[in-house]
């Protein structure tokens, strides 16, 4: 393989790739990544407007992009969102990246709020944001891919898939879900309709968000919290991730260059998941 062969691996020129949750940090960071490798890219999200910071960057990019309401627990306004695609762009997403999730601070467990009283609705709107919002566009956009056959789908896990963190049980679980879905999907698709479509998984380890900032940092000082200082502690390369380090890992499973990976899960946790603690 030459170097010619190696740069078409990654050149996403004619593939439509629909980013459920694309407007938020890490969706963004992917929506633009791969429209600058030429990607017809769908920014799916239940806030568009939060899409507008990504405008610029994805205006000056070789790929196109589309902007389309879609609620990942709304089986409705995803079959919407496959008409507009199909009608603005010519054809149904090929690839599918289900980066909607999240975590909801009344779900999380604290000194006032102990696991035996927490909210039924709390656990479920969690469970089902990143469980069920994984399922349903995966059904949506994956009737398609089975009718082609062919299509890529990435989910995106945790480290709470692999080691549950305390205090977010609904979020463990909820990741747990979408490890072993991926891998029922992937054997699914490729038993039921093609072995040219592939389901695989990014687990990212521990970043800085908005959602967490204040578990792992204190407020008034911006040092480390105890929790905080303990994910560091377990992190060989001692720091925490950032939205570019997914993209290299979901390059290769959405290219050809994984043509024969399915039904994986990458940790992207800065050596997190091998480390013992001793």
């Amino acid at each position: 393989m030459n170097l010619a062969d190696l740069t078409r691996l990654y050149d996403f020129t004619g593939h439509t790739v629909a980013i459920t949750g694309g407007a938020g940090v890490l969706g963004g960071e992917m929506a633009c990544a791969l429209a600058d490798l030429g990607a017809n890219v769908v920014i799916l999200d239940r806030d568009p407007a939060l899409a507008d910071r990504l405008k610029d960057r994805l205006n000056v990019c070789s790929g196109q992009a589309l902007i389309v309401y879609g609620n990942v627990l709304e089986r409705e306004t995803l079959i919407k969102a496959d008409e507009v695609i199909r009608a603005e762009l010519g054809a149904s997403p090929d690839m599918l990246i289900n980066a909607a999730g999240g975590n909801h601070p009344r779900a999380t467990t604290s000194a006032d709020r102990p696991f035996f009283d927490l909210d039924i609705d709390d656990l479920r709107f969690v469970f089902d944001l990143n469980a069920i919002g994984t399922m349903l566009p995966s059904q949506i956009f994956g009737r398609r891919m089975a009718e082609a056959g062919r299509g890529v789908i990435v989910n995106i896990s945790s480290m709470n898939a692999f080691r549950p963190l305390t205090r977010i049980p609904a979020y463990s679980a909820a990741k747990a879900a979408v490890t072993n879905f991926t891998q029922w999907l992937a054997v699914h698709m490729a038993k039921e309709y093609s072995p040219h479509i592939r389901v695989n998984a990014i687990a990212p380890g521990f970043m800085l968000t908005e959602q967490n900032r204040y578990l792992l940092t204190d407020r008034e000082t911006g040092e480390l919290t105890p929790r905080g200082r303990a994910i560091i502690e377990h992190t060989p390369q001692g720091r925490f991730g950032t939205p570019e380090d997914l993209i290299g890992a979901l390059l290769w499973l959405l290219s050809p260059a994984s043509a024969h990976v399915t039904g994986i899960v990458v940790p992207i946790d800065g050596g997190f998941s091998a480390f013992s603690g001793v």
